[in-house]
């Protein structure tokens, strides 16, 4: 599995979270929701160190991760996020 951030989500996160170089920032299952890859559930954000991550990705000092434990989620897709620029937020794809 693979973290793929693009650039102007990066942008995003870093703005709205006042995310800077040491910080990390976790993509964590939740119950409630929607994707199209897991029925009844959907991601969410939390700004917390990592213990065990199974994929991760830094830019500018910043670590965007999803620990071992939730990798059932993504049943071996890629997490991409990219940015919608009429909704002004990021949005999770899988590939």
């Amino acid at each position: 599995m693979q973290i793929k951030l693009e650039k102007e989500a990066f942008d995003w996160y870093k703005e709205e979270l006042d995310l800077h170089t040491g910080d990390s920032l976790r993509f964590h299952v939740r119950y409630g929701g929607c994707s199209n890859i897991q029925k009844g559930f959907s991601l969410g954000i939390e700004k917390e160190k990592p213990e065990s991550p199974i994929a991760k990705v830094e830019i500018d000092g910043i670590t965007f991760y999803v620990e071992e434990k939730e990798a059932w989620y993504f049943e071996g897709h890629d997490l991409v996020i990219s940015y919608d620029s009429k909704l002004d937020e990021p949005v999770f794809n899988y590939e």
